[in-house]
């Protein structure tokens, strides 16, 4: 029984070595996060090439509660999701709503925040944000959002030009130069962002702010299908920055409302 009982000990003894091996493994050492750097103020770079922003913020925030290192990757919008899918990454944190189609490829955190969808155009031009007031009218939309999924659904065959493109950045700057006639984006981008520069100056938010299954009902973090442990970690963090006051804190250094999920 002497002998029966060492071995015992000595398996529960590995096992429990084996246990605490694979918990110091499963500890989440680094984040790679997929950000979109031509979309102020959620992510964009400064003259010496630092990426900045609210998901920046975010993301960092994030990343030093669970005790992560933050890695920033950028990527273009529209490549996100397989880049995610082939491993280039772990997370998207670029300002993407959570949609069914989305919810088909890929898995998300709880909603973080939840920004508006709206229509730019010159001011004085009284376009809407219809397929009757747009028809014949060329509409820019950033590849890959669902504001480009809703123009081509709701606008495009009833005789809307929906242009895609690879950025933001080119959008506002065909805008600027007359080539569109409106651009669908995030309406916070757009007031806090362009509508603040130079070449904003001369156009403003168009008609109501646009909801639709096709927009979604807020914004998360895109995961790979069945990465529940990254998932846990993340939400689990979300929730004590929320609680604590961090996430308000960052809220309030880039935006005039409350864009929190409204519960």
């Amino acid at each position: 029984m002497k002998f029966l009982s060492s071995r015992i000990a000595k398996t529960v003894t590995l096992a429990l070595l084996a246990g605490c091996a694979f918990t110091a493994q499963a500890k989440i050492e680094q984040i790679r996060f997929a950000v979109d750097p031509t979309y102020p103020p959620f992510e964009s770079k400064t003259p010496q090439g630092k990426l900045v922003g609210f998901d920046i913020d975010l993301g960092n925030a994030l990343c030093a509660q669970i005790q992560a290192k933050c890695v920033w990757v950028e990527s273009q919008f529209d490549g996100m999701i397989p880049a995610l899918k082939a491993r280039k990454f772990d997370g998207i944190l670029s300002d993407m709503g959570i949609t069914e189609e989305r919810l088909k490829q890929i898995d998300f955190t709880v909603p973080l925040y939840d920004t508006k969808t709206q229509l730019i155009a010159r001011k004085g031009s009284g376009l809407l944000p219809t397929a009757e007031s747009l028809k014949g009218k060329t509409v820019g939309v950033e590849q890959g959002t669902v504001q480009e999924r809703y123009a081509l659904a709701k606008w495009q065959p009833h005789g809307v030009n929906v242009v895609p493109y690879g950025d933001q950045a080119q959008v506002e700057t065909d805008l600027a130069s007359g080539r569109l006639d409106a651009v669908f984006t995030d309406a916070a981008q757009a007031a806090i962002g362009f509508l603040k520069q130079p070449q904003g100056q001369a156009f403003e938010l168009a008609g109501p702010m646009v909801e639709d299954p096709i927009i979604g009902p807020g914004t998360a973090i895109g995961l790979r299908k069945g990465d529940t442990e990254l998932k846990t970690a993340l939400d689990n963090a979300f929730a004590e920055i929320s609680k604590n006051g961090t996430f308000d804190k960052i809220q309030k250094k880039y935006f005039a409302t409350d864009i929190s999920i409204q519960k």
